[in-house]
Order: C-alpha cells, then structure tokens, then sequence
C-alpha cells in the first residue's frame, strides 16, 4: 500500500470530488475542474486530433441559460480509478488516482 494512495473519497454530485491521500495531502477538485481535465482520448486529442472540451451547454431555446455542469454518475474502475458520467453525454474518461494525484501536485487543485 503506498502513501500517494487515496485514503477517503468524498464524492458530490453538486460540488465535485475531495480525496484525502494516506500521506495527508488532500485534494479537492471542482466539477468544472474534472470536466475540463478528462483524460479521454478524445478530450486530450490523443488520436492525433484536436482536443475536444465541452461548453457545458445543452441544445437550449433560452440562449442567455447556460446550464451547469453536473456529475450524474460516478463509478469506482477497479482500484485505480473513477469514472464519471456528465450531464453533456460524456462518460468515457476515466480518472486515475496516479492522474488525480499528479492534478493536485501539479497546482491543479
């Protein structure tokens, strides 16, 4: 077991994700946040194409509205990571613990 493993995951819909590390580092990573450093292939342009980042807005008869972000599923992967499903239809990117932690130490969050 490694020290730069989570110890508590605190997981919110409305807010986000707090994670508490087994070597006290603790992390809080807002909703926004998370959406716009998915790891996918497709948000990171890893085949080659441009990066893809979401505007948070559903197709919407009032223009001046637009909706939040919300988190509308988040699943354990494994031991190693999570998954998060988003209200803009995006669920594919997978959230490693190595990623969250390097996101943290890396003045992200």
């Amino acid at each position: 077991m490694s020290l730069q493993e989570p110890e508590h995951i605190a997981i919110s819909k409305s807010k986000g994700i707090e994670i508490d590390w087994r070597d006290g580092l603790h992390s809080s990573f807002s909703l926004a946040f998370l959406r716009d450093n998915c790891p996918c292939a497709v948000c990171t342009g890893a085949h080659g194409t441009e990066p893809q980042k979401t505007n948070y807005q559903a197709p919407s008869p009032f223009q001046m509205y637009k909706p939040a972000i919300k988190m509308l599923n988040c699943e354990a992967v494994g031991k190693y990571a999570i998954q998060i499903n988003w209200n803009d239809g995006h669920s594919s990117g997978i959230y490693s613990f190595e990623y969250l932690r390097k996101l943290t130490t890396e003045g992200g969050s």
